[in-house]
């Protein structure tokens, strides 16, 4: 049974195939549109069906639409507050002219519903003429049942039925759905029982875009700047950050009316481009500690409620890494696993798992271990692109000897490698790496990459090694994959690895298994055989304002447009010349 899962509602457009319970293949269409987040500058054309990535899905398990048993949607129109599927579009559509009640409520409404509830004839009828192969001679109305799922209960399946745990405790901390930003729950005896859903307008997602938007930064997109940014500063507006997140004591919080009015509470917003100030990073520091609070209030009371060891979360604010650090060492739960695509793109997954599901009635079969759910290319044809761009290359003796004994002399590489990564980090598949034991490395990232000084860059580890170069309060199973927990640089290793570490003194982690990654493992323990380090910075795959590359081409004009010294591409390697 094929159970194809799709987001298209707000941003990340995503798609997802499952097979008898089982993942085949997951990717965001950014990385085949090459256009950031897949939102188009109109307001509309945010909803469109990820008919790429959808395409990439099927073309990995071979099959066609035809073959597709279910399609599960992660929006649920009837869900909608004040709408549903029968509302009616009135043409022409003029929003401006149109009066709307409420704070969810927008003048586009009519139109995003009218997308959504026409989905399942847009995958039909609508895939551009190069993606045809897959879609053409359909039956009529379709092979598949549509399904439509709601926005966080696809956030929730994606975690509880992708973590490790037979039972565990569920929180998903995002934006916005239909109606909910929060949701609470329980999965327990092959059920999930919702305990408690904060519905909009009270959302810590949106209050984290809000303060995004008001320091100079892209909203729904940026927010891990703000995060970063906060390491800098004193939580000196912390009281006014708890007026506006209020606690119930009772599994929820309310958003005071504070939250819309940060100009008057802090003066004008920074334009973007401008100088950061000491109250930037203040409010910063502020905010972040506020949503730290509120989220161990609500695991606290999550807890009680379940008496639960591992908590499992989703939701765009769950890629949080250092609010993840925080409630693994103060929380109560003995095991924290968030899902590494945990924003919208992730709920593509949830809804192909939990419609797979439902329908076979069969249990679980599949354990996330591996993000790299993405297209992969095989020596042959990353030789083909070689020769066709007509670059002077040379085939490795041994790729991760080779390309340790070039990064011992300094150089960074682009590194190329097996299936691209589901979700917004690079896990070492599309990941530039270089040595951490030149202080001066940040900075030369950062600028290859035109990031912001502030910005930090990840470590990755052999996960035997973890221990020895940093520390947490608990150990979470030894284990941090997927880049999404923040620890303190163990005593004394600071000055070996100073590229690696954060103002704060703390790095994001990865563990890097043999099991799981070997090629990537291997490399790290040849690095330290050179350098008495076996940690490397890993940072993505991509230049400013471009999605992190997914094939060979991609690979190729990052590394001529930006000044990496080195391409690691398959078995090949690829130098600049002097």
């Amino acid at each position: 049974m094929y159970t194809l899962g799709i987001n298209a509602a707000f941003h990340d457009s995503a798609a997802c195939l499952v097979r008898d319970g089982t993942v085949v293949a997951a990717a965001e269409e950014e990385r085949f549109t090459r256009i950031k987040h897949a939102k188009r500058p109109l307001p509309f054309s945010t909803w469109e069906l990820p008919f790429a990535a959808i395409d990439y899905c099927l073309a990995e398990a071979d099959i066609r639409l035809d073959d597709v048993d279910h399609v599960a949607y992660s929006f649920d129109p009837a869900q909608f507050p004040g709408r549903s599927e029968t509302s009616l579009l009135t043409l022409p559509l003029e929003p401006s002219a149109v009066g709307v009640e409420g704070e969810w409520n927008s003048p586009w409404d009519p139109l995003f519903l009218s997308y959504v509830v026409n989905a399942p004839r847009q995958l039909m009828d609508g895939a551009p003429h190069h993606l045809r192969a897959r879609f053409d001679k359909l039956a009529a109305h379709g092979a598949f049942r549509w399904h439509y799922v709601e926005h966080h209960l696809a956030h929730e399946a994606s975690a509880f039925l992708a973590a490790p745990f037979d039972s565990a405790a569920v929180l998903t901390l995002d934006g916005r759905g239909e109606r909910a930003t929060t949701t609470l729950g329980h999965w327990r005896e092959g059920q999930l029982h919702r305990l408690r859903q904060i519905d909009f307008p009270h959302s810590l997602g949106l209050l984290y875009e809000e303060v995004t938007r008001y320091l100079g930064f892209l909203h729904a997109s940026d927010e891990y700047k703000v995060m970063a940014l906060a390491s800098y500063g004193k939580p000196r507006h912390l009281d006014l950050f708890r007026d506006m997140l209020v606690w119930d004591g009772d599994g929820g919080f309310t958003l005071g009316a504070g939250y819309p009015l940060l100009e008057s509470q802090f003066g004008p917003p920074r334009q973007r481009g401008t100088p950061l100030e000491d109250r930037h990073y203040d409010i910063a520091a502020s905010l972040q500690v506020a949503l730290e609070e509120t989220v161990l209030h609500l695991a606290g009371w999550l807890h009680q409620q379940t008496g639960e060891k591992a908590l499992c979360m989703a939701g765009g604010v769950a890629l949080n890494c250092v609010m993840n650090a925080k409630l693994r060492d103060q929380g109560p739960f003995e095991q924290v696993w968030v899902q590494p695509a945990a924003g919208d793109a992730g709920t593509a997954l949830g809804a192909a798992l939990w419609v797979d599901y439902k329908e076979r009635g069969a249990g679980r079969r599949w354990t996330m271990t591996d993000a790299r759910l993405g297209p992969a290319y095989d020596d042959d044809t990353i030789e083909a692109a070689l020769q066709r761009a007509r670059l002077p290359y040379r085939r490795a003796g041994d790729v991760a000897e080779d390309t340790a004994a070039l990064l011992a002399e300094g150089k960074v590489v682009g590194w190329f490698q097996g299936r691209m990564e589901f979700g917004p980090r690079a896990l070492g598949a599309r990941s530039i790496l270089a040595s951490p034991v030149d202080a001066a490395m940040q900075a030369r990232l950062n600028e290859l990459k035109d990031r912001e000084d502030f910005r930090p860059v990840a470590p990755a580890v052999p996960e035997e090694c973890c221990a020895e170069w940093f520390s947490s309060a608990r150990d979470n199973g030894g284990r941090s994959p997927f880049m999404l927990f923040t620890y303190a640089v163990a005593p004394g290793k600071a000055a070996r690895i100073p590229a690696a570490v954060h103002v704060d003194g703390t790095a994001r982690v990865q563990t890097v298994s043999a099991d799981v990654d070997p090629l990537y493992h291997r490399l790290l323990h040849a690095f330290g055989r050179r350098s008495g380090v076996p940690v490397l910075i890993n940072t993505s795959f991509n230049v400013r304002g471009e999605p992190i590359v997914c094939t060979p081409r991609d690979a190729l004009a990052a590394f001529f447009t930006s000044p990496i010294d080195v391409l690691v591409i398959g078995g090949f390697i690829v130098e600049k010349s002097p």
